[in-house]
């Protein structure tokens, strides 16, 4: 039968506390890291653009994103996740970090591919849709200031920021959350919850959007065996959300958006459950490998340092 993806460091034979060692060590890197990061993309813009204001004024606006040195910092702030899951499953349960990826273990770029132009159509759909269900009926939108700027920044940064996210919240979250019980729906659900969670405040339709998001994105995990859909999609949202809003001026307004109709998340989750179904159906096409076998075992004692993860 092999191993599936949220069970893989559970067929380590780790003990428990590995995972929540590892689970404690993920987080509190996310709460240190990325700010930490961001603050110091926006230090260093700050000092190459010299701009007439202070700099807690300047940092303020960058994390409004009302200048792409704002975005930019939050997204390679975000980046910075994919680095902290690799890291904390080496230091935690001295895995390598491409089991992240998916049971193969790589990232099978095919698929991804794939995956990525099936999500800009349907989410591309989606949010034609969604634009129809709620018109703006005030002034005739303008193009954001430095539009051009804000664009480079979205289309080189966004898929960063997204794969990272994945590789934290459907990538080490749901592996370690799936070891510590025997049914990977405990990891599928804790690691879409607190997905939803670290958005900030929102309101209940927008949480329970971005629930299922995090909720489809795992079962995609499970089902095809790997991260490569999950990042498609998260990538492809992203893309279009923000594109979208650098040319009617309202990068800012998207950043700040905590709230959602319940029409507007019903149709989200619709794309969202569309893509999946497509996508699961597009893995078995290609007969992607959905669990690991022979099942990974930890590496000898005498050999670990020179060994560093199961193959």
């Amino acid at each position: 039968m092999g191993v599936p993806y949220p069970s893989v460091l559970r067929g380590l034979g780790q003990p428990a506390w590995h995972a929540i060692l590892g689970i404690v060590m993920a987080l509190a890197l996310y709460l240190l890291v990325v700010p930490l990061v961001s603050s110091t993309v926006l230090g260093v813009g700050y000092l190459l653009q010299r701009p007439a204001v202070s700099f807690a004024d300047y940092q303020t606006a960058g994390r409004r994103l009302e200048h792409p040195i704002g975005m930019l910092a939050s997204n390679l702030g975000l980046a910075s996740l994919t680095l902290i899951a690799a890291f904390t499953l080496y230091a935690a349960h001295r895995v390598r970090p491409h089991w992240l990826s998916s049971v193969q273990p790589r990232l099978r770029w095919r698929y991804l591919l794939a995956c990525a132009a099936i999500a800009l159509v349907v989410l591309g759909g989606v949010l034609l849709l969604s634009s129809t269900l709620s018109p703006d009926t005030t002034t005739p939108p303008q193009p954001q200031r430095q539009l051009v700027a804000f664009l480079l920044v979205i289309a080189i940064t966004s898929p960063l920021q997204a794969a990272a996210e994945e590789y934290l919240f459907r990538g080490y979250l749901l592996q370690a959350f799936g070891s510590l019980l025997a049914t990977p729906w405990f990891g599928v659900v804790v690691s879409a919850l607190l997905f939803a969670l670290f958005h900030g405040s929102q309101s209940l339709p927008l949480f329970l959007d971005r629930f299922a998001f995090g909720m489809l994105a795992a079962l995609l995990v499970w089902r095809t065996g790997g991260l490569e859909a999950g990042i498609a999609a998260h990538t492809a949202n992203n893309l279009l959300a923000y594109g979208s809003a650098a040319l009617t001026g309202s990068v800012a307004g998207l950043r700040a958006v905590n709230t959602l109709s319940w029409a507007n998340a019903a149709v989200d989750i619709a794309g969202f459950a569309a893509f999946a179904l497509i996508a699961t159906l597009l893995g078995r096409g290609l007969q992607t490998r959905t669990a690991h076998a022979p099942q990974p075992r930890l590496p000898a004692r005498r050999d670990a340092r020179r060994v560093s993860g199961p193959y």
